[in-house]
């Protein structure tokens, strides 16, 4: 998902070309000049990788200028000369950051990678410089002990408050050894976190299982085979197939693939990524990681990192979100635990005797879905090309709120497989621009998210149209198909579709609290409501329609999918939840760790009672999410906006799947707004009420389980 600027320019921070020098670059770097492209959006074709750190570094030094401007005005602090002057500075940062970041994460390169290194704690030491700075508090302090006489407006009151919080929990009351102390471990925390993410990177790409022997291809299917042979044959390998870790490649190999000891040789090789004693280990990263976050957290008055961050969420606290989880792990690992004795059942038909191993799960979990439903995943696939699953994404976005979507040919674009999108009103009006870059490459991490490269904002009383960009690593085309996608591929597209509409759709005042800048476990309603348009039988037939033979989607699938709705779902939950368990653990922590993370992980697994034949989704060492990826405590808030979502889909399903009114309330109270309200506020003002977890564990199957409470 989306990061904070600053967050995007330190975690994705990259590399300089040591062949130029600073003035060379600056000479002709595009970032110091306005955008002449359509729309604005970045000079990708201009921008090369050596204008990074002179911009990086220039966007620096005139920030600290204007926040030096307003520290030194004489006049009274106003809310204008303080509160917005700090909003509108930092413009050149922000334009280099963004697209910084957000080429790290999406086609970086060694270079790239450097930069980040080298510039992370350049950029730590700006922030803090900022948010450290003592005469600059002491003025936001005058503003807000007076919010209550300055008439602002109630956005104007949430920025207030959004830049009055953010000093106080970056440290702005601290004496200035605890200041020093905090700005140490910012400054390491930044390296570490882009570290433990490259590591994971170059383990993911450094991977490859080439099989030379067709007979150990046996249950995969063509399609999957015809892609292994393309890669190896890009590789340099003739008449053999090469397997990866990436996701397209993996896990259809450990749900099909008939040799059980290849599957145990990929599983292992991708659930010990940064885990093998060497150069790119996370163990001691992470671990530092976790407990410079704990000494950073109790430095600023908090017991623990945890505490620290839910403050500014809708669960307010850590007992919160282990309440919720606990209720859905009794029934989640009581489901699982049924699934893996009809798995079982499974190998002892076949006349094997041996038990169920973790790369065992998925590739009986198919065949206990054909056995079950008479489904097969292939026989679905076809129906779901890349293109048509777009179609239908622009389908359901147009029926709820008039968008429509037109591709632009002649803009640049940082890749060439990634495409833009001018979006536009039902009347035509501009309303931003779209990147999608699908599929996976080397130089792409792993995983899903929707970012920006210009936030919306209010300039002079006109709307500043956002530039948004979606990335996924979605199975690529092979010979002479399209891109054919899991379902589960279907539903991640309409998810990330969710957060551009986020993005898109904003329209408040100040890009500080535009589209995604809201709390982590809000984030996710918008994306998640989406999944539910993408499943339902109606819009299904308009948009899953067969590749080859332009049949639409049968009743009987549908019906077959529909029944299997909610099957694996003992699996899938409890994965999830282990690993939402385990990001609470490492940061509930009152005491430094001093165990290995895996000591300390298989700790927190047998605490839940996990199961061996299961792990969690993301293992400690490559947990991207909550070591590089912004989302530390609160890995949970998946889950949490699922509750959300599954509730707030149902004033739909009360009245009509395309409900105009239902659609224009979530657009107004929701997409558009942004972060200028509390988050319950505004879902309360949409739905009426607040929501309730029933809906979520009826979704998943979990409302009728039978839990054994005396194990």
């Amino acid at each position: 998902m989306k990061k904070s600027l600053m967050s995007l320019a330190i975690a994705g921070a990259v590399m300089y070309s040591c062949g130029s020098s600073d003035q060379q670059s600056e000479s002709m770097n595009p970032f110091f000049e306005a955008y002449n492209t359509p729309f604005e959006v970045p000079p990708f074709d201009k921008i090369k990788n050596e204008h990074f750190a002179p911009a990086l570094r220039e966007g620096m030094r005139i920030q600290q200028e204007e926040i030096d401007v307003i520290v030194n005005n004489a006049e009274a602090p106003t809310f204008q000369n303080t509160i917005e002057a700090m909003e509108n500075s930092g413009e050149l940062l922000s334009k280099v950051s963004t697209v910084f970041g957000n080429l790290n994460s999406a086609n970086t390169s060694d270079e790239l990678q450097a930069i980040a290194r080298d510039m992370a704690p350049e950029l730590s030491k700006h922030s803090d410089n900022i948010s450290l700075n003592e005469k600059l508090f002491e003025k936001v302090k005058v503003v807000w002990d007076n919010k209550e006489n300055l008439g602002l407006s109630p956005e104007q009151h949430k920025l207030l408050e959004k830049r009055y919080k953010a000093f106080v929990r970056n440290g702005a009351n601290l004496n200035e050894s605890d200041k020093e102390k905090l700005r140490e471990i910012n400054s390491k925390l930044s390296v570490l976190s882009i570290q433990f993410g490259q590591n994971v990177l170059a383990e993911t790409n450094a991977y490859k299982l080439f099989i030379d022997t067709e007979g150990d291809l046996a249950g995969l299917p063509q399609e999957l085979r015809d892609a292994a042979f393309q890669d190896a044959e890009m590789a340099g390998e003739e008449d053999k197939w090469l397997f990866t870790l990436q996701n397209p490649s993996v896990m259809p190999f450990l749900q099909y693939a008939d040799n059980r000891e290849l599957r145990r040789q990929i599983w292992e090789a991708y659930q010990s990524r940064g885990n093998k004693g060497d150069d790119k280990d996370n163990k001691s990263i992470l671990i530092e990681m976790a407990n410079l976050r704990r000494e950073k957290a109790q430095l600023l008055g908090y017991k623990t990192h945890a505490d620290y961050v839910l403050e500014e969420s809708m669960a307010k606290n850590a007992e919160g979100v282990y309440n919720l989880l606990n209720q859905l792990w009794s029934p989640a690992l009581a489901k699982a635990k049924v699934e893996l004795e009809e798995m079982q059942e499974i190998v002892k038909a076949e006349g094997h005797d041996f038990k169920i191993e973790p790369w065992d799960w998925r590739y009986y979990e198919e065949k206990l879905r054909k056995k079950k439903f008479d489904l097969d995943e292939q026989e679905v696939k076809p129906y779901f090309s890349l293109e048509k699953v777009q179609d239908g994404v622009f389908m359901v976005v147009n029926k709820l709120w008039g968008l429509t979507f037109s591709e632009i040919k002649d803009i640049p674009t940082y890749h060439p497989e990634a495409r833009a999108y001018e979006v536009k009103e039902a009347d035509g009006t501009h309303v931003g621009v779209l990147y999608m870059d699908f599929h996976p490459r080397a130089s792409k991490r792993g995983g899903a998210w929707m970012t920006s490269y210009r936030p919306q904002q209010t300039v002079d009383g006109q709307r500043k149209a956002p530039v948004i960009s979606i990335v996924c690593n979605f199975s690529k085309p092979t010979g002479d198909n399209p891109a054919l996608l899991t379902f589960d591929e279907v539903t991640t597209f309409f998810h990330e579709f969710g957060h551009a509409l986020h993005g898109l759709l904003s329209n408040v005042q100040y890009k500080s609290l535009a589209g995604t800048s809201v709390p982590r476990d809000f984030v996710e309603l918008p994306s998640q409501i989406m999944e539910n348009w993408a499943t339902d039988p109606a819009v299904l037939k308009q948009y899953a329609i067969h590749y080859k033979t332009g049949e639409v989607i049968p009743d009987a699938l549908i019906e077959k999918l529909n029944n299997s709705g909610t099957f694996g779902q003992g699996f899938g939950t409890t994965e999830y939840l282990a690993s939402s368990l385990l990001d609470l653990d490492y940061h509930t922590q009152q005491a430094p760790i001093t165990v290995n993370a895996d000591e300390f992980e298989k700790a927190s697994m047998d605490k839940i009672g996990l199961i061996g034949e299961i792990i969690p989704r993301y293992r400690s060492t490559y947990f991207s999410h909550i070591f590089s990826g912004g989302y530390s405590s609160g890995y949970y808030s998946y889950i949490w906006s699922g509750v959300l979502d599954t509730d707030a889909f149902q004033a739909f399903k009360e009245t009509e799947l395309f409900n105009q009114e239902k659609a224009q309330a979530f657009r107004k109270e929701i997409l558009e707004r942004g972060g200028t309200d509390e988050p319950m506020t505004m879902y309360v003002n949409f739905r009426g009420a607040e929501p309730k977890i029933d809906a979520l564990l009826k979704k998943r199957g979990l409302d009728q389980v039978k839990v054994d409470r005396t194990k």
